[in-house]
């Protein structure tokens, strides 16, 4: 999807000019640009080829949201962009591939091919259309890296100068669908990766615990793997490793 998506973005334009929306009666038909051409081929292809199963846990990220609410503004100030939840999942999820490559592959009918660099593609959407760049090596940057680079590729995305590199070698796609509110999702995988994890919108809840009850943000993460691939047992120990590194941010220390 990324090679063919950057290639179809450099139509776009001329595509766009040539052809305007048709008015039929009380219907209208929208041309189908470069973009979301190639974003329908591969969605087609991904549902046709790969035997996609899911599996969601609900994570408590209470410290995160402690922590990212006590540093936002100093953030801001002194790195010149601003911090979200999402480079937070980012990173652990890079952390939680180390130990779980199967997470970071793919299938070419001989073979399982184990990627060796951590690439994650995320989804960066614009007003008509969505984009997957790349951050190559994501295991190599910290919080605040990840954050940078976030920002770097969703500003490319938004001026619309992302370039075929920044848009291809993803091992693995995670998706930002809490930002639109989302609580509950079942990604389509981005083929040829082995899966995609969609990071849902972060709720304040009511938890028991002894004697009595506590409020937790909690977010939950859904998974959609290659059935080829992964099994419930691969999956669920991946997601137990995101939820064990998420638990881990408590100091402003952890962010760079």
């Amino acid at each position: 999807m990324e090679e063919t998506s950057a290639k179809a973005k450099e139509s776009t334009s001329s595509v766009a000019s040539q052809e305007t929306p048709k008015q039929e009666g009380n219907k209208t038909y929208l041309p189908v640009d470069g973009v979301r051409r190639a974003i329908a081929n591969n969605m087609t292809k991904s549902k046709s080829e790969i035997p996609h199963a899911w599996v969601m846990v609900e994570a408590d990220v209470s410290n995160i949201v402690k922590l990212r609410n006590s540093m936002k503004e100093k953030f801001a100030k002194q790195e010149g962009t601003k911090l979200s939840f999402f480079p937070f999942f980012v990173k652990a999820v890079a952390q939680a591939l180390k130990d779980n490559p199967l997470l970071n592959s793919s299938w070419d009918e001989k073979n399982i091919i184990l990627h060796h660099d951590i690439n994650i593609s995320i989804a960066v959407a614009t007003e008509d259309h969505l984009y997957v760049p790349v951050i190559k090596n994501a295991d190599n940057y910290s919080v605040a890296g990840i954050a940078k680079e976030i920002n770097r590729l969703a500003e490319k995305a938004r001026n619309g100068s992302l370039s075929s590199e920044d848009m291809s070698g993803g091992t693995i796609t995670v998706n930002n669908t809490g930002s639109f509110g989302s609580v509950q999702s079942m990604g389509i995988i981005n083929h040829p990766q082995a899966a995609i994890l969609q990071v849902e919108a972060i709720q304040e809840k009511i938890l028991p615990v002894d004697n009595g009850f506590k409020t937790a943000h909690m977010a939950n993460l859904s998974l959609s793997i290659d059935h080829r691939i992964l099994d419930g047992l691969q999956s669920g120990k991946f997601l137990k490793d995101v939820k064990k590194n998420l638990a881990q941010y408590n100091d402003e220390a952890n962010v760079y």
